[in-house]
């Protein structure tokens, strides 16, 4: 079996279509900065947990079947430890927390040119974030939880009102709600 070369970021921006690298990019440390935020810090268990299930096309479910099952070999068990068990594997955001984190990330790397940033990129709302992110699951670079669709992204927020910084807290407020 030949196995096929890597996929770009270039391929997959081509691939889409409506967005520039950047965006992609954007996305991606976006998502790194969201799972953060709902789950804390990554982990060394973490990362090494991550690069076995992509090598084996397993999903956080699978292994914790496989770890349960005590099919795991024994690095791998104890690392499912050092990262607090199986409740504690999957770092998945769902698509409304990762609008709001990609809200807070851009406000936090560009400030008040935020939404400008973003529109030049083609990234006028939340629905945009959905198109790339997918497009990453679609190219096999990220992966997807069941459950998820591209409707999570629909309508989280008004850009124009998420992005003025004056109403930032309320909106905030309403995030959490």
């Amino acid at each position: 079996m030949v196995e096929e070369p890597p996929k770009t970021l270039h391929e997959l921006a081509g691939h889409v279509g409506q967005y520039p690298e950047e965006a992609f990019l954007f996305i991606r440390e976006g998502l790194s900065f969201a799972s953060e935020r709902v789950h804390g810090p990554e982990t060394s268990a973490h990362r090494h947990l991550q690069q076995y299930l992509m090598l084996y096309d397993l999903d956080w479910s699978d292994l914790i079947v496989k770890y349960q099952a005590s099919e795991l070999p024994g690095p791998l068990a104890a690392a499912i430890d050092a990262a607090g068990g199986c409740e504690k594997l999957n770092r998945h955001v769902n698509g409304r927390e990762l609008c709001w984190a990609l809200r807070d990330y851009a406000l936090e790397r560009w400030g008040m040119l935020a939404k400008t940033v973003l529109e030049g990129w083609n990234i006028k709302q939340t629905n945009d974030f959905g198109r790339i992110v997918f497009g990453f699951i679609d190219f096999d670079m990220m992966r997807k939880q069941p459950e998820d669709t591209l409707d999570d992204f629909d309508d989280i927020y008004n850009f124009n009102e998420a992005f003025d910084q004056t109403h930032g807290d309320d909106l905030c407020k309403e995030k959490d709600a």
